[in-house]
């Protein structure tokens, strides 16, 4: 009996014990459950602008991923403020690793959202196809009122590929169609002058920047009609090709607006060219009528074409030497450019700089930021230039194989020497070991 008992008070208290631990797992399941509805319940209930918010932060396809989860997401999904910036990227999976913009979701944004779109810029790779499928886009924005405006070719110019008439058709609908364009950026395409003159006829009084490098169809006669008409233009950017005394002489007349920023890329296309002077008489015009203006100047010519500049004294502010440069040559700049803030030069030769380097920081009082690719220069030198502007330099950026070790200085202990002077610790930048 006493056995039987027992085995029946260890069985029930055993069944009592099982019990317990059954229904304190459902009742944690029950819990986990009841959470996971208030979280689906609070997601639901999302506020559209933390969604729009959350929205902006992801990628487009995992936005429309997104889209499908709710009728509350899909609706975030659609909202204008969602679409005033876009970026299309056009690109031919055979030619590039890019991921393009699905034909579906282009067709859904130009059906949709065209007329929200404000921010708009292209994104295109080498291939004819895609300049021309940029092009069909732009033909379509009939209901668009655009702010700003970007062609931007990854490689090759496949803009200037496709025919002129068609790209000029395709740009003239959003000039048109755009009242208030403040900022265009066309370099690489064959835009011409009879297209500006449409863009100068709807825009002119709001048109701030204007970037057209390497527009072969565009004459000095277009730029002057966008430098009389656009006095509200503050940056333009175009090939040295196009700058002329009479452009400099116009950007600095009574009615035109300060301009802040002017870039001129010289670009030789073949080996030789020949290249015009622009008068000092200009530059002082354009420096009295805008004397805090940025003139930034890229260089990407051969060391024997270099003759027509640095004669004269020459504004420039921001100077980038994208091939190898002379010791003659810098040492004009040292003499010529006194409002020198900003200098990079990618490669000199194996002539060591130290005499063109201190004349820069004896004569470029406002010099903060240089950088040096394959060049020479003793480290005595070097330190003695960081002394000179040491302390008003932001950016130094000084390949460790330019350097030359000599009797006062070695690579060892320089970037002490250069850290004293600067004011915070330096060390000259390595060269990538992969």
């Amino acid at each position: 009996m006493k056995r039987g008992l027992q085995g029946n008070e260890q069985e029930d208290g055993g069944g009592t014990s099982g019990g317990c631990q059954k229904t304190l797992k459902r009742s944690r399941k029950q819990r986990r459950e009841k959470d996971l509805e208030d979280e689906e319940v609070r997601w639901e209930c999302l506020p559209q602008e933390i969604l729009l918010h959350v929205f902006q932060y992801l990628p487009l396809l995992d936005r429309a991923f997104a889209s499908q989860v709710c009728r509350g997401w899909n609706e975030a999904f659609h909202m204008p403020e969602l679409w005033r910036c876009f970026e299309f990227e056009l690109n031919q999976p055979a030619s590039s690793y890019l991921k393009a913009t699905h034909p579906d979701l282009i067709k859904q944004i130009i059906k949709r959202h065209s007329d929200h779109l404000q921010y708009v810029s292209f994104k295109v790779d080498s291939s004819r196809e895609s300049a021309e499928a940029a092009c069909d886009i732009l033909s379509q924005l009939v209901n668009c009122s655009l702010k700003t405006l970007g062609l931007i070719s990854t490689a090759r110019p496949s803009f200037m590929e496709m025919p002129k008439s068609h790209f000029i058709s395709a740009l003239t609908v959003v000039f048109v169609n755009s009242k208030s364009l403040s900022s265009l950026k066309i370099d690489d395409t064959p835009v011409d002058d009879p297209s500006l003159k449409v863009l100068v006829a709807n825009n002119s009084d709001t048109l701030k920047l204007l970037k057209m490098s390497s527009c072969p169809h565009v004459s000095p006669a277009g730029i002057l009609c966008v430098a009389d008409q656009c006095h509200g233009l503050r940056e333009l950017a175009l090939n040295y090709h196009l700058l002329s005394d009479e452009l400099l002489i116009a950007l600095s007349s009574e009615k035109h607006v300060h301009l802040e920023h002017l870039r001129i890329d010289v670009v030789s296309e073949n080996p030789g060219q020949q290249f015009h002077t622009i008068k000092k008489s200009s530059w002082d015009a354009m420096k009295r009528h805008s004397p805090k203006f940025n003139l930034v100047m890229y260089f990407y010519l051969y060391e024997d074409e270099f003759g027509p500049f640095f004669r004269d004294e020459i504004p420039v502010t921001h100077l980038y030497f994208g091939r190898s440069v002379s010791k003659d040559v810098l040492g004009r700049v040292g003499l010529n450019c006194p409002r020198l803030v900003e200098l990079v030069v990618c490669a000199n030769g194996l002539r060591p700089l130290d005499e063109e380097l201190i004349r820069i920081a004896q004569r470029c009082t406002q010099l903060s930021a240089i950088g040096l690719g394959e060049c020479e220069v003793s480290c005595s030198a070097f330190v003695e230039f960081v002394k000179m502007c040491g302390h008003r330099l932001t950016q130094l950026s000084i390949m460790e194989e330019v350097l030359v070790p000599d009797h006062r200085y070695g690579l060892d202990d320089i970037h002490w020497e250069v850290s004293k002077h600067l004011g915070r610790v330096w060390f000259p930048d390595m060269m990538p070991t992969w």
